[in-house]
């Protein structure tokens, strides 16, 4: 299989190993993206797949909030000069808004809802477009609703958290939700993370191993690999990471400090998972002369 540029360039984004070691692990993997990172990170040339801090589409999160209630809502548009214009950002207000007043369950039930002025979601949105000249999308919704404490952390428009704690006080809650926003933690706690994640890890740290510590009797191969699983396990916890407030202590130790438990959390970035089409100008031009 021929290994294209363009291949290389989405797992040196992925990886962050070099040129050339992404280039040796994808013909040594057939070009399987997938498996080349996993291969390089047994070689101990990448940390971790960067896909999901990739962001390739526009628009914004926008967040309301009432008491106990508190609502997250994706709207897309094809450009970052779209999603700035105060028409979108207004839209996007209305439809958190409209979100959390209706309790609509997901986006479809969303669409239908209807605004303070009366029209649908869905009515709203195509008026929108008329006006915008641009696709604009409600594309994805999370809530929450409880008695316990609620934070809401909106971070530039394009990263919103939303954070549910109980006990401590509602500075605290919205500390955490910071450090979400920052820090995008996969899992709450350690009792949070598969069994498949860690066994995972485990065989990965185990390839990286030297045969000089493989053989090392069993029980201390055992604490060695246990020590990095450790590790990897803090790095991809909320409660084992540093708190971004206090990097001296873990947000666990924070969280104890005061007098709370973190329930949960939900966080959205815009246009996480969406592949953004890539124009090529000048090959368009081209081959628009060649007509």
């Amino acid at each position: 299989m021929e290994i294209t540029a363009s291949m290389v360039k989405e797992l040196r984004e992925r990886s962050g190993a070099g040129m050339m070691e992404c280039k040796k692990a994808l013909t040594e993997n057939k070009g399987d993206i997938e498996v080349a990172i996993e291969w390089l990170r047994k070689q101990g040339l990448a940390k971790a797949d960067k896909k999901a801090s990739r962001v390739a589409a526009e628009g914004r999160i926008a967040v309301a909030q009432d008491g106990g209630k508190a609502v997250l809502v994706e709207i897309n548009s094809e450009t970052d000069f779209v999603a700035k214009d105060e028409n979108f950002i207004k839209f996007a207000d209305e439809v958190a808004s409209t979100a959390l007043a209706s309790g609509a369950a997901d986006v479809e039930a969303l669409k239908a809802a209807r605004t303070a002025q009366g029209q649908t979601v869905e009515e709203t949105r195509a008026l929108l477009v008329a006006k915008v000249g641009e696709n604009v999308q409600v594309r994805r919704m999370v809530r929450i609703g409880s008695t316990n404490n609620i934070a809401a952390y909106l971070h530039g428009g394009r990263i919103g958290v939303l954070v549910e704690t109980k006990g401590g006080n509602a500075e605290f809650a919205r500390g955490v939700a910071m450090h979400v926003a920052a820090m995008n933690p996969p899992y709450n706690k350690a009792s949070d993370v598969p069994a498949a994640f860690v066994e995972k890890e485990k065989e990965i740290e185990l390839a990286k191993m030297s045969d000089k510590d493989k053989a090392k009797p069993a029980n201390i191969l055992e604490k060695i690999i246990g020590g990095k699983i450790a590790k990897i396990v803090n790095e991809n916890t909320l409660y084992g990471q540093p708190y971004v407030l206090n990097t001296e202590q873990t947000v666990e130790a924070a969280a104890k400090a005061a007098g709370a438990d973190v329930i949960g959390f939900q966080r959205l970035v815009v246009g996480e998972g969406i592949e953004k089409v890539k124009e090529d100008y000048a090959a368009e031009v081209a081959k628009a002369m060649q007509v």
